[in-house]
């Protein structure tokens, strides 16, 4: 363990007894990566303020479950925010079918946000977030461990709690499914020839 590591664990035993100064630091020294790692899922930069905010809150309340591997939070951290993203969506769709129920006669929805959202992001990039959000997950935490943040796989089977071969296992499976649903939601290209 680098002197780093064995920082951040004294550092993380110290906000784990309720020291408010030792898990500032930690935030500190993790929120550019949460918040990456959030904004990569939601796209939204204000969206994945708020998913940064909660994965900390969720980490100061429930100081006792978060795991250390290899002196570091960061991997409980980002499954965290796999998580709470999950959640936030999960909230949104609730959200959007009591409106549909509520909804006005002669009320124009607002289309700002369909255009923000055109702009900001691309068919590709659209494609692999659905696909990824379709996971499982524990596919999507795999995923996001040893794939998005190349955590070594005996790492990752700390943070989840797993044999490394559940997590080499899910980690194939989950590429090939990633893939697999990222082609079928490609568009069918046009066919461009005619007639002879």
């Amino acid at each position: 363990m680098s002197n780093v590591g064995l920082d951040e664990a004294d550092a993380w035993s110290r906000a784990r007894d309720g020291d408010p100064d030792a898990f500032t630091s930690l935030f500190d020294r993790h929120r550019d990566r949460v918040f990456g790692h959030a904004l990569r899922l939601v796209r939204q930069p204000h969206d994945a303020e708020d998913v940064t905010a909660m994965v900390f809150l969720e980490a100061w309340r429930r100081r006792d479950a978060v795991r250390v591997v290899d002196g570091s939070i960061i991997a409980w951290l980002l499954v965290t925010a796999n998580n709470t993203v999950h959640n936030l969506e999960r909230g949104r769709r609730r959200h959007r079918v009591a409106l549909a129920r509520m909804s006005e006669t002669g009320h124009e929805p607002d289309h700002a946000d369909g255009v923000a959202d055109d702009l900001d992001n691309r068919e590709r990039d659209r494609r692999v977030r659905d696909a990824f959000a379709s996971l499982s997950s524990a596919d999507q935490n795999v995923i996001t461990l040893c794939v998005l943040e190349e955590l070594p796989l005996a790492d990752a089977a700390r943070t989840l709690g797993i044999p490394v071969g559940t997590v080499k296992s899910r980690l194939s499976r989950a590429k090939r499914r990633l893939g697999d649903l990222a082609l079928v939601s490609e568009p069918t290209p046009a066919f461009e020839g005619g007639a002879e």
